[in-house]
Formats: structure tokens, C-alpha cells, sequence
């Protein structure tokens, strides 16, 4: 019997599915590409808008203050109001924002349009993750999903380079933030007409406005406190200080959600071991993987010489390998052995290539050592990436996924934040060590960057040993199904077998 074409062609419904997919990721994509696209630019930033290098800095700290400390407030609200709405509004944000940096004519303009810049990406990364998981509740479908959001994830960084070295050489640094103009109006008008809002819980109960203040204030003086302490020194009566207050206001935020009715934070979700551990898992993950971006761009600029075309090139061997194995390769081989199988060895791969990437000194060419650091790191993230996140969200209950989304994204983000500055701190004062000895800057510099990527390894080596203690795959995943059908909200729909 002859089966017409019709017949086999995805419904409507199906295909804006798929699409609404391919909007979050590139409004994912443009948050990425502002983490790396900007620090090549620096520079040239420097020269144009006349900053010192201590207020230079600021640049990249504005925006991972505002971008850390609203992730979970961004989260929750997605619950409450539609995480629709919250991305929408993140999306307009962030272009806006984008779109002032590129006409800032003096550094205090520019400063000011990232702090807006990183509240429209907490708005919009705070429940990119929860839209996926409510948008494909098959475990299949998910899978599916998750691979083309890790690779965007994870590949952003490589092209970040790419763009920022190509724009900025070829016209100007200006460029860097227009280019977010066409990507963000289109993401934020297909946005509107493809992504399906979720049922929230509505404002109807009290809203917890003290809690949302006492967390944002303790995230705001706890990402500040890490991305100071490198210039004021980590036993700084500043960064002591500033850190000492984030924990005392963290402290009153969980003493608050645990006797209120309606939380920002319910605390039950903190109980789920494949959450908390999926998620202090990933911030040391993260450490490594920005270590591997952003020590290596530097390495391989400071001390090989390589422009910024060049240094994005280089990073090609991880993220080809990751696009390969993004085609449905990890997928695959999950659902074959489940997503701790495929954690174990990929995290075992990533501290692999960070130890290999540390013995690269002053001689070390391109070949093989350094070509076979980024393409191990490709692998081992294609392998631990999606299977990380699976973990992670397989046993939240779907009306707590936006919040469950802001604390992964907080762990991971304030835990690349603290790890790089401590990786920053730890490198430059072995690197001076080492000049004050007699050796050359470069030959110290290259030190400096190889104790770091040995100390990255290591991390992702405490990673590795999380996993093996702490989690393990769920034997089975119930189809989680749309708030529209579900329970009330704080209702298990999701559990683990």
C-alpha cells in the first residue's frame, strides 16, 4: 500500500515543537557568545573608551553580577507568571541593552548598559532549561532537545572567539553588541509566535517579596565578593567582608522559606539528591570548561602568539567533536546505558585533556599536544553534558522546573565565577614568582597558565568523584506531563523509578 507523504509529515503542532527549540537556543546562543565574544574585544575596548585596567575589568564584572545574583529570582518567576513571559522579556532586555553598549561613547555608559545586559540574560538563561524540559516531557524527545541545547552551550564559546576576533579586526569593537540587534528582534518575534506559555501558578497567594529581595541581595554581594577578590586579595577585609555578608543573607533567606507558605525557594526540591548533586557536579565542571576557553585563549595568545582569528580556530577540534557527537550520538548511547555510563568516562575524559593542556609550555606546538587536549575536551563534553542535565532535572516536579532551572544555573554559574577567579589569582602570582626568579615573562606566563589548567583538571576531577558517591541514572523517567493536565502545582509528576 502506497503511503502518501502526507501521512508521514510531523503534524503542526510537532514541527512548532522543534521550532519554538531552535528560538530558545539562540536566545541561549547570545548569551554564550557575550561570555567570550567581549574578552577578545577588551583591548581594543580599553584604547577606545580611555579605561584604566583595574576599572576595565568592570566590563566583564557588571555583567556577572546582575547575570549570577537574578538566575533565580528569573526562575521563579517563570513558575509564577510563564516562563514565556519571563523569556520574552529577558530577550528585549538583553538586546536593548546590547544595542546601548555599542553606542557607548565613555566607560561609564558601558558599564552601566552590561549590568542591564546581564539582568536580561539571567531573565531569559533562568528558564531556557525548564522550557525544555516542559516543551519535550518524552524522554526520547528530551534527549533529542538536550543535544542540540549542549551543543550550542558548549560550542557558543568557540564561536564567541571566532566572531569577536573577526568582527573586531574586520570593522570595529562596536560590532561586538550590534550583532545581538537582528539575532534578538528575530528570537524575540519567532519567541512570540512559536513558544507555547505555560500555565503558572499565578500571583494569587501571597508573593515572597522578602525572600526575593534576601536572595538577590546575598547572590549580588556573593558574585561581587568572587569577582573583586582577584584585585583586592582573597584575605581582604573587602572580600571577607562582602562574602561574609552574602552568607549571613543567604542564611536569613532559607530560615524565611522554611516557615512561609509560599516560597521562592521551596526547600523540598533541595532534597532531591540528583538535583544537588547534579548540580554541585556541574559547577565544577564548569570551572574546567571556562578554564579551557579562557586560560587557553590566553595562553595561546600571551605565549604562542596567536591573533584572536587564530585563537578561535584553534578551539575548533572541541567543538566540531561536540557537534558530532550533539547529531544524536550521546542520545543514543544514554538510552542504551544509561546517563551516569556516559558521565563517568566523559568526566574522566575532560580531566584528561586538562592534564594534557597543563604540560603545554613555552615549545609545545600545536601538534599533537595542544590538538589533542581540545579534542579529548570535545569528547568528554559530549559525553557529559546532556547526561548531566538529565540527571538533574529527572526527578524535579514540573511546576518547580523553573526554580529547579535557577539553581543549577546559579551553582553553575557563581561556581565558574569563583573558580576562575581563584584560578586567575593562583596563576598570576605563580607567574610574577616566577619572574621575580629571573625567568622570562613568557616562560612564566606559560607556568602560570599550566598550574591552572592543572588545578581545572582537578576539578573536574572532584566532579567525577561526585558522581560516582552521589548520583545515579534513574531506571526510569515518567512522561512528565503539561501544567494544563498536571496536578496541583507541587505535585510530583515527574519521579524517578
Amino acid at each position: 500500500m502506497k503511503i502518501h507523504k502526507s501521512a508521514i509529515r510531523p503534524p503542526a503542532s510537532e514541527r512548532r515543537r522543534w521550532l519554538a527549540l531552535v528560538v530558545v537556543c539562540f536566545g541561549q546562543l547570545m548569551i554564550v557568545l557575550d561570555s567570550t565574544i567581549v574578552n577578545v574585544a577588551l583591548p581594543s575596548i580599553q584604547r577606545d573608551l580611555h579605561f584604566s585596567q583595574a576599572d576595565l575589568t568592570w566590563v566583564v564584572n557588571a555583567y556577572l553580577i546582575t547575570y549570577g545574583s537574578l538566575l533565580l529570582l528569573a526562575g521563579r518567576a517563570g513558575d509564577l507568571i510563564g516562563r514565556k513571559r519571563v523569556f520574552l522579556a529577558g530577550v528585549a532586555v538583553f538586546t536593548a541593552a546590547s544595542v546601548l553598549s555599542g553606542f557607548a561613547y565613555d566607560p561609564a555608559v558601558l558599564v552601566g548598559a552590561r549590568f542591564l545586559q546581564g539582568a536580561g540574560g539571567a531573565l531569559s538563561a533562568g528558564v531556557i532549561l525548564a522550557l525544555i524540559i516542559t516543551g519535550f516531557p518524552k524522554p526520547v524527545e528530551r534527549a533529542q532537545a538536550m543535544s542540540v541545547f549542549t551543543f550550542v552551550l558548549a560550542g557558543g564559546g568557540s564561536l564567541g572567539l571566532l566572531a569577536g576576533g573577526l568582527l573586531t579586526e574586520s570593522i570595529n569593537w562596536h560590532w561586538i553588541f550590534f550583532i545581538n540587534l537582528p539575532i534578538g528582534v528575530a528570537t524575540f518575534i519567532a519567541g512570540a509566535a512559536l513558544i507555547d506559555e505555560t500555565a503558572g501558578a499565578g500571583l494569587r497567594q501571597r508573593v515572597d517579596v522578602a525572600g526575593s529581595i534576601l536572595v538577590t541581595a546575598a547572590m549580588v554581594l556573593g558574585v561581587y565578593a568572587i569577582v573583586t577578590a582577584a584585585q583586592n586579595g582573597w584575605a581582604s577585609a573587602h572580600t571577607l567582608g562582602f562574602g561574609g555578608a552574602a552568607i549571613g543573607l543567604l542564611a536569613a533567606f532559607l530560615a524565611l522559606e522554611a516557615r512561609i507558605e509560599n516560597p521562592i525557594l521551596p526547600l523540598r526540591i533541595l532534597r532531591l539528591r540528583s538535583l544537588t548533586g547534579a548540580s554541585a557536579a556541574r559547577a565544577m565542571l564548569a570551572t574546567g570548561m571556562f578554564a579551557t576557553f579562557f586560560m587557553g585563549a590566553l595562553y595561546l595568545q600571551h605565549v604562542k602568539g596567536y591573533n584572536s582569528l587564530g585563537t578561535g580556530l584553534a578551539f575548533l577540534p572541541s567543538t566540531l567533536t561536540l557537534g558530532v557527537l550533539s547529531t544524536g550520538i550521546t542520545a543514543r548511547l544514554m538510552r542504551s546505558f544509561g546517563p551516569r555510563a556516559m558521565l563517568i568516562p566523559g568526566l574522566a575524559t575532560i580531566t584528561t585533556a586538562l592534564a594534557l593542556l597543563a604540560t603545554a609550555d613555552v615549545n609545545a606546538g600545536y601538534f599533537p599536544g595542544i590538538f589533542g587536549g581540545y579534542l579529548l575536551f570535545g569528547i568528554g563534553a559530549g559525553m557529559s553534558f546532556m547526561p548531566l542535565m538529565t540527571i538533574m532535572m529527572a526527578e524535579v516536579p514540573m511546576a518547580d522546573a523553573g526554580v529547579a532551572s535557577g539553581v543549577a544555573n546559579v551553582t553553575m554559574q557563581v561556581g565558574a565565577a569563583l573558580g576562575l577567579a581563584a584560578l586567575g589569582t593562583i596563576s598570576t602570582d605563580y607567574s610574577r614568582t616566577l619572574m621575580a626568579q629571573g625567568q622570562t615573562v613568557v616562560s612564566a606566563l606559560a607556568s602560570g597558565y599550566q598550574l591552572g589548567f592543572a588545578i581545572a583538571a582537578a576539578c573536574v576531577a572532584t566532579a567525577l568523584v561526585i558522581v560516582v558517591v552521589a548520583l545515579r541514572s534513574p531506571a526510569r523517567v515518567h512522561v512528565q506531563r503539561s501544567l494544563a493536565q498536571s496536578e496541583p502545582a507541587g505535585a510530583d509528576e515527574a519521579q524517578a523509578a
